[in-house]
């Protein structure tokens, strides 16, 4: 019922009607109390309600992957069982976070001096945010700038002494001298000294004007080349490492964290170690309770079926578990291999039931074991095919005497 609830089906009161239809074109459908099921599905909950036996088939005592499961429910030691295959798991993740974190530590170990010389550089440069598209802005605006103070010095020059204004000043020196021969009101140069002197003046006037704009336009020299060394460093480093300029601080920070990731290793990783011990330990700890558990079990469930064999004419049979354990091999069900062994002969040595076993032999083996575990299993339904094959008296009145008890 609860395999029904989990898969989304009504489990209905006390009944579970399984049906498959399979059509003519070869196609089939499962249900399960008449809603729509996956054909596993159906296989699953049929495993848990009916158990067939015949002389051949691959039923759950024939194979060894099962007979842990068997061993352990006789035992009554489920509770065990979980235990392990939760303390399992506690050491499955736990040794699995100590492998991601060697794997970070050996590509961490393999770029160390890269990584070393990386922080090394970068933090001389110390990269900020945005810091390359401000630079490639201000220096922008500097040659703008630096333009302009161009226009405006050469402008100055064209009117300073050794230009425009020292040739007006000149040509009113020669003017000056020439007008002592004109003497009176009436001198002809007179009117052109005037000129001169007004061009003069206003030629003072505007180169006074081109050095107060500039003196205002307040122009660093300097700091033209500071940015453009700045932004070229920036850049260089981008180009070396394979970035952007705007991401060289993002891979600063990634290699500073890769590089402290590989000095702090050494304890994360003592940490985790003892983390891995202590979880392998609590898990062999409980493994060993349940290797003890079965190992009990196993020489009960050994005289259990050993006592039912002979009124099943196989008298000279012997039923055994083999447990062999291996810490080695260890895994969510334990540290323990069983399996069911038979010999049907005197002297024979021991073998896996599925090989040892003859047809008749293996039904009648497979109701030993029955018997010794029904008390243990839940299963609703056991049809055995052919198990009274070839026997009659005694030994038939045996079979079913413990049919009846199952």
């Amino acid at each position: 019922w609860a395999m029904l609830r989990d898969n989304g089906l009504d489990a209905g009161d006390d009944q579970v009607i399984l049906k498959r239809v399979q059509s003519a074109d070869g196609k089939s459908r499962a249900f399960i109390n008449d809603q729509p099921a996956s054909v596993a599905l159906l296989r699953a909950v049929g495993e848990t309600l009916i158990e067939i036996h015949g002389q051949h088939d691959g039923v759950s005592f024939l194979s060894a992957a099962a007979h842990r499961g068997l061993l352990d429910d006789y035992a009554g030691a489920g509770a065990i069982a979980a235990a392990v295959a939760k303390a399992w798991e506690a050491l499955r993740q736990t040794q699995a976070a100590l492998d991601e974190r060697r794997r970070a530590k050996d590509a961490a170990e393999r770029e160390a001096d890269y990584l070393r010389h990386v922080v090394k550089e970068l933090a001389d440069l110390d990269p900020q945010a945005d810091e390359e598209e401000k630079l490639a802005g201000a220096r922008a605006e500097m040659m703008a700038a630096q333009k302009i103070a161009e226009d405006l010095s050469a402008a100055a020059a064209l009117v300073s002494e050794d230009g425009l204004e020292g040739k007006l000043s000149a040509a009113s020196r020669r003017l000056t001298r020439a007008s002592a021969a004109f003497p009176g009101e009436a001198n002809p140069l007179s009117n052109a000294l005037d000129r001169i002197d007004r061009a003069l003046s206003e030629l003072i006037e505007a180169r006074s004007a081109v050095e107060d704009a500039a003196e205002r336009l307040g122009l660093d020299e300097g700091a033209l080349e500071r940015a453009e060394d700045r932004l070229f460093a920036l850049r260089a480093a981008a180009r070396k490492h394979g970035v952007a300029p705007s991401a060289l601080p993002e891979f600063f920070a990634k290699a500073k964290d890769a590089l402290a990731l590989l000095e702090k290793s050494a304890s994360e990783f003592t940490s985790l170690e003892k983390a891995v011990a202590s979880a392998r330990a609590a898990y062999l700890d409980s493994a060993r309770k349940l290797s003890e558990a079965r190992r009990k079990a196993a020489k009960k469930l050994d005289a259990a079926v050993g006592g039912e064999l002979g009124p099943l004419k196989l008298g000279h049979a012997r039923f055994s578990t083999s447990i062999i354990t291996h810490e080695a091999a260890a895994g969510p069900a334990g540290i323990d291999a069983v399996e069911f062994m038979v010999s049907t002969n005197p002297g024979a040595p021991p073998g896996p039931l599925k090989t040892i076993a003859s047809g008749g032999e293996l039904s009648r083996f497979v109701l030993a074991m029955k018997a010794a575990l029904a008390a243990k299993e839940n299963r609703t339904v056991i049809i055995f095919d052919e198990v009274d094959a070839g026997v009659g008296g005694a030994v038939a009145d045996a079979v079913g005497e413990r049919l009846a008890r199952l």
